[in-house]
């Protein structure tokens, strides 16, 4: 069983749902049914892809890399032959959000599984393994301490209940520190006290945040930390946990084998051995720099807290990407009323174009149009002047719970295209769905210059082809001369597009 806790279910009993996990050591997949608001496990797989080695110095990944990828995720993409594209969510992690040259991978990557990945920020991934943690914990007061030692990257979360209060993302992992401390799995104390040392140098400034003080109860996340568990349990530690005492017995061990490919150890499986000199020594940098004595293996880990957050984006009220764009358009001071008023004229015209969509697509277009809506002001807190401009860089660079960075990007080219001129947009304008909520913005935008409700009745827009055409009454034009001129210009800003915007 997946979940410990009710859940409040957002689609019918019986529906499958799956999450996959590119993650640097590993590529997992997790299947679960959902039934009476839990979601019980129907399948998992696990392949060791190792794809955080594969990084050259210029920080590409090779091709081997690649298709090392490539081939696990066709036998994914088998797997999930016959589902919908709202029952499956792909995300990636660090080596993805380091590599330059990810979109040659994630392009055929989309191919082959058949789905979208979404590369996700170091905190986003933070978020989500928390949300995967707490969901399989009993309900519990306790203050928890969440760590996830990942290929590339380690997460640390404090936490309470469902909610996660401070997340971060280390650079500092298991392959990473495996290739620059036993870069030929040999196994000695002076290896072992560098790359400990090293991996405090990179989590020191984890102790303000996450100090003793701070949390009852550490929780160890996924691949390393349930990987020593094992082990310990094994030899006679108690099981289900890591101690200090356990992990250095564990070194010892490691150093008296001299080598990775020597290790003989109950529970250690093949495919953590090349990598367990790293994941001990950031552990161990863990325990001495937070003052852990006992950290407990937790069932849930990320592919888990993305399994439940995709039922919350079901609805508009637990979806956490709202709650963050209320919070970012707080926070930059945009005006409440207006942004209210230009999502209300952007969501009608978007009803016009698209009045065959399903609700529940037509709602999750609007969710995005009114998030773009809501933020597209936040700009003007730095400069009014080409506020449009200080916005989308702010949603490029910012991290956003419930986001991936795509998703992100998206919104910062609606926010940038909102007004001016449409030649500056690095935009895809063959993406007829960006296309339309963009225009859709624009209008809302010029209908509400004067920061008031404009008059609607009788403005049609269709969209036969390239072409948008917006039908204008004529007493209209006359009772708002100035909005009929700025629709008027609004034609010009589409002629050196692939579309055309027309006003009769």
């Amino acid at each position: 069983m997946l979940a410990a806790v009710p859940l409040r279910p957002r689609m019918p009993s019986g529906t499958l749902l799956a999450a996959v996990d590119l993650g640097s050591n590993s590529y997992r997949l997790e299947i679960g049914r959902l039934e009476h608001g839990q979601v019980q496990r129907v399948e998992y797989l696990k392949e060791t892809v190792r794809q955080g080695n594969g990084l050259d110095e210029a920080r590409n990944l090779t091709r081997e890399a690649m298709e090392r990828g490539w081939a696990c995720l066709a036998r994914f993409a088998e797997r999930l032959a016959g589902f919908q594209p709202a029952q499956v969510r792909a995300v990636a992690t660090q080596t993805l959000r380091e590599a330059r040259n990810r979109d040659v991978f994630l392009a055929h990557a989309h191919e082959i599984l058949g789905f979208p990945i979404d590369v996700i920020s170091g905190r986003e991934e933070a978020r989500l393994i928390y949300q995967g943690v707490a969901h399989l914990l009993p309900d519990s007061e306790e203050r928890r301490l969440v760590v996830d030692i990942g290929g590339r990257s380690t997460e640390l979360i404090l936490g309470h209940r469902m909610q996660p209060q401070v997340m971060e993302s280390y650079r500092v992992g298991s392959v990473a520190w495996s290739m620059r401390y036993f870069p030929d799995g040999q196994f000695t104390h002076a290896a072992f006290e560098r790359a400990e040392i090293a991996a405090q140098a990179v989590l020191d400034e984890a102790l303000t945040l996450y100090s003793p003080a701070s949390w009852d109860v550490a929780y160890g996340s996924s691949g390393t930390i349930g990987a020593v568990a094992d082990v310990l349990g094994a030899c006679g530690y108690p099981p289900g946990e890591v101690s200090r005492e356990g992990l250095d017995w564990l070194v010892k061990q490691l150093v008296q084998a001299r080598s990775a490919e020597r290790v003989r150890l109950p529970a250690l499986k093949e495919d953590r051995r090349p990598v367990i000199g790293g994941g001990v020594s950031v552990l161990r940098a863990v325990f001495s720099l937070l003052q852990v004595e006992r950290m407990h293996a937790a069932d849930g880990a990320l592919r888990h807290g993305v399994l439940f957050d995709m039922l919350d984006r079901r609805d508009a009220a637990t979806d956490v990407r709202t709650r963050t764009v209320q919070r970012l358009a707080t926070q930059f001071g945009a005006d409440p009323t207006q942004a209210q008023r230009v999502a209300r004229v952007a969501r009608h015209f978007l009803r016009q174009l698209r009045p065959q969509d399903a609700a529940p697509e037509l709602l999750r277009l609007e969710r995005k149009l009114e998030w773009a809506a809501h933020l597209h002001e936040i700009g003007s807190l730095i400069s009014h002047s080409d506020y449009h401009k200080h916005g989308a860089y702010i949603l490029d660079n910012t991290d956003a719970a419930g986001f991936s960075q795509h998703e992100l990007h998206r919104l910062s080219l609606l926010v940038l295209g909102h007004r001016g001129k449409l030649r500056k947009l690095e935009a895809d304008f063959d993406d007829a769905v960006l296309v339309q909520q963009l225009l859709c913005l624009r209008l809302a935008v010029i209908l509400c210059h004067a920061r008031r409700d404009p008059e609607l009745r009788g403005l049609r827009l269709a969209n036969g082809g390239p072409e948008f055409r917006m039908e204008v009454p004529p007493a209209w034009s006359q009772n708002y001369p100035q909005s009929a001129h700025l629709l008027r210009e609004e034609t010009a800003a589409w002629q050196k597009t692939p579309w055309s915007f027309v006003v009769a």
